[in-house]
């Protein structure tokens, strides 16, 4: 008999999380074997349960889902992340491919898409959502060099830094999430802001934004 591929779902939305587990619970060949709501969460998951393919959301709080992807393929290589978002900007779809995602599929995809990429991924493949492909790759694959974003030139600590302060959090409390000296967040805080070119919290908030680093309460 055929092992299940075991799945592990990242997404801060726990109705969604619901839904796709129940889904994908009658699925016989999927096994869904955890749920994440952020991407710290989703990393210290993939360290414990091992699952095969990781379901990942991009807009999420603590860690986004682009940093929790790259966090995931350093601790292992063969790891396979599956991005599903509702965002098609270019930009971050080349961003999740360049940090190792197995493949990109939007949420409205019909769910025989999603399957299908699961059991892709599984195998080693790749797989995007006909929409990306349509849209992204051509450009993708012709273009070596592209515009340096901004966003790129920050260190992970310095992009942890960004989301945290985006979201509201003081340094203070910055500095106890991430067991670090409060003088060591003022830090990164100031070298993430003098690389991004941006020097007070509402300029950030919408540069988190743009980005799709964070998303608005609703």
């Amino acid at each position: 008999m055929t092992a299940r591929v075991k799945v592990l779902i990242c997404d801060d939305h726990t109705l969604f999380r619901a839904g796709l587990k129940a889904l994908l619970g009658n699925v016989p060949a999927i096994e869904v074997i955890g749920e994440a709501e952020n991407g710290r969460e989703g990393v210290e998951k993939v360290k414990q349960l091992h699952p095969d393919v990781v379901l990942m959301d991009i807009s999420m709080p603590d860690l986004n889902g682009f940093e929790a992807t790259q966090r995931i393929i350093q601790f292992d290589k063969k790891a396979r992340v599956l991005i599903l978002t509702m965002y098609d900007e270019d930009d971050m779809i080349i961003r999740c491919l360049d940090a190792g995602a197995s493949g990109y599929i939007l949420k409205d995809a019909p769910a025989d898409q999603l399957i299908y990429a699961i059991q892709e991924a599984s195998k080693g493949g790749k797989y995007l959502s006909p929409r990306i492909v349509t849209k992204v790759v051509g450009q993708y694959l012709k273009t070596s060099v592209r515009p340096v974003d901004t966003y790129e030139l920050l260190s992970s600590r310095e992009r942890e830094t960004l989301n945290m302060l985006a979201e509201g959090l003081t340094v203070k409390e910055i500095a106890f999430r991430l067991k670090l000296s409060v003088k060591t967040v003022e830090v990164h805080k100031y070298n993430l802001m003098k690389k991004i070119d941006i020097h007070d919290r509402t300029e950030l908030i919408k540069y988190a934004l743009q980005k799709n680093l964070i998303r608005l309460a609703r």
